[in-house]
């Protein structure tokens, strides 16, 4: 038993356990953002097009009603959480690349090309071993 509690402390340890905690709060509060524009703002919209309070109901039998006014709200609510996230992925993903290149860009070079012959060589050759030319001090 006492392993499982280890293994569960390293799981939440984790940086993705993490990031994934947050992020669910974080979308938690952004979808009561989302349910209150749609339901303070789209739907007195949708009212007002439907001539209703309420929206778009069609009455059925026996009482039953549709309300389609209620569907097009959690349409509506899915798009633009929908478009919000990829958003944010785009972002995220844009970052990540960004910051991968720039990685790239720090490794230190270990070749250099000859001024003479375009050969790649050791960048600390002085002299080049396809050409036999001499190395500038200032060539890389």
């Amino acid at each position: 038993m006492k392993k499982f509690f280890t293994e569960f402390k390293d799981f939440i340890a984790k940086g993705n356990a993490l990031d994934l905690a947050v992020g669910v709060i974080i979308g938690g509060a952004f979808g009561a953002i989302v349910n209150a524009l749609i339901e303070n703002i789209i739907n007195p919209l949708i009212a007002c097009i439907g001539g209703t309070e309420v929206g778009f109901v069609v009455p059925l039998i026996n009482g039953q009603a549709m309300d389609i006014g209620s569907f097009i709200s959690a349409i509506l609510n899915f798009l633009i959480i929908a478009f919000i996230v990829f958003c944010i992925i785009k972002a995220a993903n844009k970052a990540k690349e960004k910051a991968s290149k720039k990685e790239e860009a720090e490794e230190e070079a270990t070749t250099k090309v000859c001024p003479f012959c375009k050969s790649e060589i050791a960048i600390d050759a002085t002299k080049c071993p396809h050409c036999t030319a001499d190395q500038p001090e200032d060539a890389e």
